[in-house]
């Protein structure tokens, strides 16, 4: 190991130069694939030939958690990856830094009290029957894109849910405009210089029309509300688009902020449990055995209230969790030292930037038996949840988690109770692509049948 890159201490071992030359392209490619290279190359702490910021890569459960829980004061997001997201959601709470973190999260934090969540379970309901009749509607036995469904209920529930708003007329364009919008997201964050906004590249035009189509969206929600905002109690509200209008009375926040946390959750509230929910059929499909399992649980439940369901579908909750163990759609965590630091007996310096995903931590050797195996009986029984981090850890994990759960889990069991899956002859699981979230390349094109 050399003892320095350039002039920055080499405090735990990596690549050199001529070694990250070499992987330039599959960076460039698959950034998620290298990280698993590098990690399986050099350990579970890894320092990258890089001077400013000093980079490193973590994927020790107990070095995980030192950044995310123990030490959290000593690290926020300012980071190349959050900047680059911010361009879409702006100052949202999934970007926003500790300080503006710490007053939007009371504000939001109603939207997703237990006694509210009871809610999302009708909502989540009548998304998935209208998924199903449209799904339905197509010749039985014929190829469909799954994914493209799960887009758009997903977007149904949280416009509903979150927003009071039906947005599924502009489903199709508000999910287009998403992933377009994430697309050029990841390519600026992959390139250590960008042009700037104003210059009309391909890129930044596509960003921009993606923009408007997500500024419409909130101005129609915003529009739907109006009024709202001087009679809400927060105590009572349901819609976090009424906390958000009654925090602007309040002086809370302004009207660029409500736009922020309003995108950054459609953002982050339906393609994140639509990849998790695709990728959950994508491995039913290739499991006839497990997929059976979840049918039959949620033929035995059906007759359950809806708000008991849940707790009785075990199994279901289980192939959610496997999935989003082997896939997690938020596959990449980044947060810059404010101090120094020293992990698993490696010095941290201050102002370096550490690295950390999910995606590794969740295919770790000495954590999980058979990594790489879609088994989801591993979440029957007690399991290393200290290193199952799909929604984060410590104060920033995703406010959303329970939410994810609970539409995801309701929508996969509605699924597999009426439908069975499986793939077209010579097609199995899809290969995936780490954008924003761990995408399927393609989609989820799998035969819908009929379930006898």
């Amino acid at each position: 190991m050399p003892e320095h890159f350039l002039g920055t201490p080499a405090t735990a071992p990596g690549p050199l130069g001529p070694d990250m030359l070499k992987d330039f392209a599959l960076i460039r490619r698959n950034p998620l694939e290298f990280l698993f290279k590098t990690w399986r190359s050099y350990g579970d702490v890894v320092q990258f030939p890089i001077p400013k910021p000093p980079t490193y890569l973590v994927n020790s459960p107990t070095g995980v958690r030192q950044v995310l829980v123990n030490n959290a004061k000593n690290y926020d997001k300012s980071t190349i990856q959050y900047g680059a997201l911010s361009l879409v959601t702006g100052s949202g709470l999934l970007t926003a830094n500790t300080d503006l973190w710490r007053e939007r999260r009371p504000i939001i934090q109603p939207a997703f009290h237990q006694k509210v969540l009871d809610n999302l379970i009708p909502v989540t309901n009548r998304a998935a029957q209208r998924m199903l009749h449209d799904i339905e509607r197509e010749v039985s036995g014929s190829v469909t894109d799954i994914d493209q469904f799960m887009l758009n209920a997903s977007l149904e529930v949280v416009g509903e849910f979150l927003f009071g708003s039906d947005l599924s007329d502009d489903a199709n364009a508000i999910t287009a405009a998403t992933l377009e919008a994430l697309e050029i997201v990841i390519k600026r964050a992959r390139v250590p210089l960008s042009p700037p906004q104003a210059i009309p590249t391909p890129g930044n035009r596509v960003l921009k029309r993606s923009l408007r189509t997500l500024d419409a969206a909130v101005s129609s929600i915003v529009r739907s509300r109006k009024g709202m905002d001087s009679t809400v109690d927060p105590n009572e509200v349901s819609h976090l688009v009424d906390l958000l209008l009654a925090a602007r009375s309040g002086g809370q926040i302004d009207r660029d902020g409500i736009r922020d946390e309003i995108v950054t959750f459609i953002i982050a509230g339906h393609e994140t449990v639509a990849s998790a929910l695709s990728w959950s059929i994508a491995l039913l499909a290739a499991h006839p055995d497990k997929q059976a399992q979840v049918a039959q649980e949620a033929r035995t439940a059906s007759a359950l209230e809806l708000h008991v369901k849940m707790a009785q579908m075990p199994y279901t909750q289980a192939v959610f969790n496997e999935t989003l163990r082997l896939y997690p759609p938020a596959w990449l965590i980044t947060r810059r030292a404010r101090g120094a630091d020293r992990i698993d007996e490696h010095d941290i310096p201050a102002g370096a930037l550490v690295i950390m995903s999910p995606a590794l931590l969740h295919r770790h050797p000495d954590i999980w038996g058979n990594p790489d195996t879609f088994a989801p009986e591993r979440f029957l029984d007690p399991y290393p949840r200290e290193s199952f981090i799909p929604f984060g850890a410590g104060l920033r994990q995703c406010i959303g988690k329970d939410f994810a759960y609970v539409e995801g889990v309701m929508m996969l069991a509605s699924l597999c109770e009426r439908l069975e899956f499986s793939y077209p002859d010579g097609q199995g699981l899809p290969a995936s692509d780490p954008l924003v979230t761990i995408r399927p390349v393609g989609g989820v094109k799998v035969r819908t049948t009929r379930r006898a």
